[in-house]
């Protein structure tokens, strides 16, 4: 997984745990809310962990598809064969 790195986010993966824990710092007391900084660059490394894991999650699936696709040609192929040995033997 690539680690997105920033001054401004956490350290570390970030989990829904650590995503609801964040406490992301007020604006000063004349203004209300949070730093708008702040707040982009915590939603830019949520784009960014969210785009990794999406990208590693189509890899798995693929990888998933090719071996499935394997495992059915092998057995297409076994079955054949045993077919074949069973005629050849009566």
């Amino acid at each position: 997984m690539a680690v997105y790195r920033s001054r401004h986010v956490l350290p570390d993966p970030l989990t829904p745990d650590r995503v609801l824990g964040v406490t992301l710092p007020r604006m000063s007391l004349c203004r209300r809310g949070y730093r708008v900084e702040e707040v982009d660059a915590l939603l830019h490394r949520l784009a960014h962990e969210l785009r990794d894991r999406t990208r590693q999650l189509d890899l798995t699936r693929a990888e998933n598809h090719r071996i499935k696709e394997a495992l059915r040609a092998w057995q297409t192929q076994r079955a054949g064969e045993r077919r074949e040995a069973w005629h050849a033997g009566r």
